[in-house]
């Protein structure tokens, strides 16, 4: 029997995605799990090593992978890598911006100005200048999803984590004008704002009993996330079961917000 309403398709057999930070924690999962819906992923990371780790896992298992190591903190670095996908592939179809920084924890006002510059540079100069790049190949052929991994700190900003912070909340805005001003050519923006997670980025907090224990007493599911808990949400963001979504805030931080 059909049904006059279409099943939401997550399927992404075809689709070319770019996958910043990649190399561990959440860009690593997005990377398998996109891979796993059919997408052919270019694992992007600083380090050439760590990129073609990640990606001959995901070739063992099946899958269509890449490395394409580049520092996002470096706009020379971002353009020759874009223009490397440019002249192989032609297209790209989907951008995961996940590659982030948080050189500094403590009091806000102690923040040095390398490490503020550092974390301005990764976190949404970045983002930014990857988009942009990003958005004119998937113009192209006239659709394409970007998604901007921020963090529940874009809303609510974490205690030692100032720059940081302010950098997710510009996350946040960033998408919502991408989003407005690439609606037109078919490209959708989005953010995805994850809640603490198990990964050697959050460790910091993770590893910390007394901080970790002030945490968990704001999330209402009383535990930290895995990686592949938002590998789901970004499949979501990037497939067509999103096809009305654009410059949404996605929020996965186990009822933080909420509580």
């Amino acid at each position: 029997m059909s049904s006059i309403f279409p099943t939401p398709s997550f399927e992404l057999t075809g689709k070319l995605a770019l996958v910043t930070g990649a190399s561990r924690g959440i860009g690593e999962a997005v990377a398998h799990t996109l891979a796993a819906s059919g997408a052919q992923v270019l694992v992007a990371s600083r380090k050439a090593d760590a990129c073609e780790r990640v990606a001959e896992a995901i070739r063992e298992q099946g899958g269509l992978a890449r490395a394409l190591p580049f520092h996002t903190g470096d706009v020379e670095q971002i353009q020759r890598a874009f223009e490397i996908v440019a002249a192989d592939y032609g297209r790209l179809d989907i951008l995961v911006n996940n590659a982030a920084t948080n050189p500094y924890f403590g009091p806000i006002v102690d923040t040095d100005p390398a490490a503020f510059q550092k974390t301005m540079d990764v976190n949404v100069r970045g983002f930014f200048f990857c988009s942009s790049l990003g958005v004119r190949l998937m113009a192209r052929h006239g659709s394409g999803s970007i998604v901007n991994v921020a963090s529940i700190n874009a809303v609510a900003p974490g205690p030692g984590q100032g720059v940081y912070s302010i950098t997710k909340g510009a996350v946040v805005t960033m998408t919502r004008a991408f989003a407005a001003e690439c609606a037109p050519l078919g490209v959708r923006v989005n953010a995805l704002l994850p809640g603490v997670t198990d990964t050697r980025f959050a460790a910091a907090l993770v590893d910390d009993p007394a901080l970790l224990d002030a945490m968990l007493a704001r999330v209402p599911l009383k535990r930290v996330a895995q990686p592949s808990e938002m590998a789901g949400a970004v499949l979501y963001l990037a497939s067509a079961a999103s096809s009305y979504t654009t410059g949404a805030c996605l929020t996965v931080d186990g009822g933080f917000l909420a509580h």
